[in-house]
């Protein structure tokens, strides 16, 4: 499984479908789940008051140096993200770093 494959183009960016596990002891891009068909993202912010939403747009705009929204899931773990910026280069940034 590749970035591709949990990510589609969009006006103005590339939106990807994200599993985000709060909490955890080392953050980062864990791979992928391939029955949910998600990008598993690690923060270490807790799931309150939208703390891990905001690690999640930080992480990911230091990955692509593009900005980053979370459009969809903003209390659910598994959520939608809108990188803006060309989507070709998007997945290629991504593709080195998982």
């Amino acid at each position: 499984m590749e970035i591709a494959d949990v990510s589609r183009a969009v006006a103005g960016g590339l939106e990807i479908d994200l599993l985000v596990s709060p909490k955890a002891a080392k953050p980062g891009l864990g791979g992928f789940d391939e029955w949910r068909r998600r990008l598993i993202v690690k923060v270490r912010a807790p799931p309150l008051e939208g703390r891990a939403n905001r690690e999640v747009e930080e992480m990911l705009a230091q990955l692509t140096g593009r900005r980053v929204a979370v459009l969809a899931g903003m209390t659910s773990r598994q959520k939608t993200v809108l990188v803006a910026g060309d989507p070709e280069e998007i997945c290629a940034d991504l593709r080195t770093k998982t």
